[in-house]
C-alpha cells in the first residue's frame, strides 16, 4: 500500500514539473512496465526485433520528453506508459514500411508484410475512432495494450463497470468491421 501512496505522489509532483520525481518513479513502475511490455511484445512477436527492456527503455524516453498530464491514478499512468510503447511499435513498422518502398536494404524479418501491416490497420483504425469517441479509445488502449481489467478500467475513468464492459463491446464490434473493411483480423 505505502508504494501506492508513492506512486500516486510522485506521478503528483511529476505533472507538477518536479523532473527529479521521474528518477525516483522508475524503480517503483519498471516491473510492471516489463510486464506491459511483454505484453505488447507477445501480440506484435513476428514485427519487432525489440526486447523487453528495449521497449521500456523507449517509452521511458519518450515520457521524459513530453509534458505529463495530471495522472489520475497510477492506472491512467500505466495506461499512457503502454500507448507509449504501442506508438514505438507503430513507429517502427512505419519506419520498416518507409526502408522497403525505397528499396533500402532490409533483414530477413523486414520481409514478412503481414504482422506490419494489420499493426498498422490498427493502429489506423484507432486514430479513426479516437474522432468519432476517445473514450472508447481509451478503454481499448487499457484492455488491450495495458491488460487492465474492466474494473481497474472503470476506476481509472470513472465509470461504471457495466458502462465500461458496453463500451468495450462496442469498440470491439466497431474496430473488426473497421479491420474487416482492409482484409485484416484483430486478432491475427
Amino acid at each position: 500500500m505505502e508504494t501506492m501512496a508513492e506512486i500516486t505522489a510522485l506521478l503528483q509532483q511529476l505533472h507538477s514539473g518536479d523532473r527529479d520525481a521521474l528518477q525516483s518513479l522508475i524503480p517503483l513502475v519498471y516491473i510492471e512496465l516489463k510486464k506491459l511490455a511483454a505484453a505488447h511484445l507477445r501480440r506484435e512477436r513476428d514485427i519487432t526485433p525489440l526486447q523487453t527492456t528495449e521497449l521500456v527503455h523507449e517509452a521511458f524516453m519518450r515520457l521524459s520528453g513530453s509534458r505529463h498530464p495530471s495522472y489520475e491514478n497510477r492506472s491512467h499512468f500505466y495506461g499512457i506508459a503502454s500507448r507509449l510503447m504501442r506508438q514505438v511499435l507503430v513507429d517502427m513498422a512505419r519506419a520498416r514500411a518507409r526502408k522497403k518502398r525505397a528499396g533500402e536494404q532490409v533483414s530477413l524479418s523486414d520481409l514478412e508484410p503481414n504482422p506490419d501491416r494489420r499493426l498498422l490497420l490498427i493502429d489506423a483504425a484507432m486514430e479513426r475512432l479516437r474522432q468519432i469517441d476517445e473514450v472508447k479509445v481509451h478503454l481499448l488502449d487499457m484492455r488491450y495494450f495495458a491488460g487492465m481489467t474492466a474494473e481497474e478500467s472503470a476506476e481509472a475513468m470513472s465509470l461504471s463497470v457495466h458502462v465500461v464492459r458496453r463500451e468495450l463491446r462496442l469498440a470491439q464490434a466497431w474496430l473488426r468491421k473497421e479491420l474487416a473493411a482492409e482484409g485484416a483480423d484483430l486478432h491475427a
